[in-house]
């Protein structure tokens, strides 16, 4: 019997979507990090860049480091040797770097759209010396005009009606990919992307954008000294 007609003879209808596309993404729901790291982080910024280069609209929530497409080379490798030599897996940061680098061509073609939020703290967080976070800083101010590019900042100072989440980014509204210490966790249920896209939602009423978003990033280099 078929999941849709178990639902319905279970009088359970509504259900069926979330069950199916939950039976089609079981293997991938749950990855990782050390599995898919084993041999070194490269081949999973290669899958990721080919998930970004599927998906129109990126919409990316970060409470904790700067997005891998907004990321500089430096920045890059200061995180991804902070992560190897935790994960204790093979270093071939190099390799890595150059692939997750290679996802910021998406801002400039191909039509993609890139929507962030980034909590204030993102910007005060030091990934690498006082220089690689001032470089990644001001990167941040290069690609916010181009026209691929929305980037909120929400403040220390705003008031919460979203409580901070864990980083998560939503690929079209059909795939939630949600980062968390030890994992990938993928999203694909309806009900639970809905749930995302409520987050979402919330979380933009707080941000700030333009000239706001803008003095908060120059504090940020400003504090580096």
């Amino acid at each position: 019997m078929d999941i849709r007609a178990w639902c319905t003879a279970c009088d359970a209808a509504d259900q069926a979507e979330d069950l199916i596309a939950t039976a089609r993404a079981v293997d991938s729901m749950y990855v990782e990090w050390r599995r898919s790291h084993r041999m070194g982080m490269r081949k999973t910024q290669e899958d990721f860049y080919d998930l970004y280069a599927q998906t129109g609209v990126t919409r990316a929530y970060v409470s904790n480091v700067v997005p891998g497409f907004f990321q500089t080379p430096a920045y890059a490798t200061a995180l991804m040797e902070a992560i190897t030599d935790f994960q204790g897996t093979p270093n071939d940061v190099s390799e890595a770097v150059a692939a997750r680098v290679a996802r910021s061509r998406f801002l400039y073609e191909g039509g993609h759209r890139f929507i962030v939020l980034m909590e204030e703290c993102v910007l005060r967080y030091r990934v690498g010396d006082a220089e690689t976070m001032a470089g990644q800083l001001r990167h941040l101010l290069t690609v916010m005009p181009l026209p691929s590019v929305s980037l909120g900042i929400i403040p220390f100072t705003a008031q919460r009606t979203m409580w901070p989440l864990e980083a998560f980014y939503l690929h079209d509204g059909t795939r939630s990919v949600v980062e968390t210490l030890t994992a990938e966790v993928n999203v694909v249920q309806p009900r639970e992307l809905a749930d995302y896209r409520k987050a979402f939602g919330e979380l933009t009423k707080m941000a700030v954008h333009g000239n706001a978003a803008r003095a908060l990033i120059n504090a940020a280099i400003g504090s580096l000294g």
